[in-house]
């Protein structure tokens, strides 16, 4: 029986954060959370956009200010979430940009790794030990089919060039990031022995708005060709990561994504990925320029029985 709406079990209790919530598919994430009872945290770049979300969508939720593209931002972001919730059952990785005007992050890191990658790195790392103590918390990161069009050789060169930023290989790398990232995290919490898992999702392709940002010329047609055979509507595309969030019986490490047409539409089930998102030591090599870059730091290895600590070290602030 495909996996639908209605297989999502009651969230009541449950606190969830949702990054990029105030459209699209975080937006339709975070309303069908607080449909099911989730107290739901809208984390936006604007605080009026999110708040506005909030309202339409109803339930219990409260908007607060993130944006992937400064870490000084995204570790005041965390301090406020830290302030007010003494757990966090629900992390849903979902905001992203896609070939945007040009531009490099507050800290100098080309956009598309800057806040698809290094910005969610930082926010899981923050507020980690907010879930760990959270019995059956979830940790989702959304990737991308555009995963296998990114180039591996992640480096710190790589991470603050200009050169292809308004390429599909720049998209494609930020969001092969995610997955390397989420499986790396898997087995680090595996390894810690927490209940708390770590997934990755993909949404298909959907008529959400980073479609409608400042695409080349080149790939107007193409796209809008494309939509217009394989797109999915928003509430199918927010599917994925909906399940990866609330059904038990997937597993951590599980990748989800659309099961119809090449992966771009169908109910969620466990999805293909590239070669190099599986491989651990890209993963690795990945992980240990990301905490250099951040300066959020874990503080558990791949094999490490210690779980994390916030304050008296292992996780520490960004700069830390």
């Amino acid at each position: 029986m495909p996996w639908s709406h209605a297989r999502i079990p009651d969230q009541s209790g449950r606190i969830a954060l949702v990054t990029g919530a105030s459209r699209g598919i975080g937006l339709e994430t975070a309303r069908v959370l607080a449909s099911r009872g989730a107290h739901v945290i809208l984390a936006c770049r604007s605080t009026e956009r999110a708040r506005e979300a909030a309202s339409s969508i109803g339930g219990s939720t409260r908007a607060v200010r993130l944006d992937l593209a400064s870490l000084e931002s995204v570790r005041r972001a965390a301090d406020e979430v830290r302030r007010r919730y003494g757990r966090l059952d629900l992390l849903v990785n979902n905001a992203g940009v896609m070939l945007p005007p040009y531009r490099r992050t507050a800290d100098g890191f080309e956009v598309h790794f800057g806040v698809n990658h290094l910005g969610h790195f930082a926010l899981t790392g923050l507020l980690l030990d907010l879930l760990t103590v959270a019995p059956g918390s979830r940790i989702v990161t959304v990737a991308s089919l555009a995963h296998r069009a990114g180039p591996g050789g992640f480096d710190t060169k790589r991470a603050r060039s200009a050169t292809g930023w308004r390429s599909v290989a720049a998209y494609g790398r930020s969001k092969l990031a995610n997955l390397l990232f989420a499986r790396a995290l898997q087995r680090r919490l595996a390894a810690a022995g927490t209940e708390t898992v770590s997934l990755a999702a993909h949404p298909g392709l959907s008529t959400t708005g980073l479609w409608h940002g400042d695409l080349p010329a080149l790939l107007r047609p193409m796209a809008s060709a494309g939509l217009r055979w394989l797109a999915q509507p928003v509430d199918a595309a927010a599917l994925p990561s909906l399940r990866a969030a609330t059904d038990p019986a997937v597993p951590g490490g599980t990748y989800l994504g659309p099961a119809q047409l090449f992966e771009s539409r169908g109910s969620p089930v466990p999805a293909r990925s590239s070669r190099v998102s599986r491989d651990v030591a890209a993963q690795e090599r990945l992980w240990e320029l990301s905490e250099e870059l951040t300066g959020v730091r874990y503080g558990f290895g791949p094999g490490s029985g210690d779980g994390p600590v916030v304050g008296g070290c292992p996780v520490t602030g960004v700069g830390g």
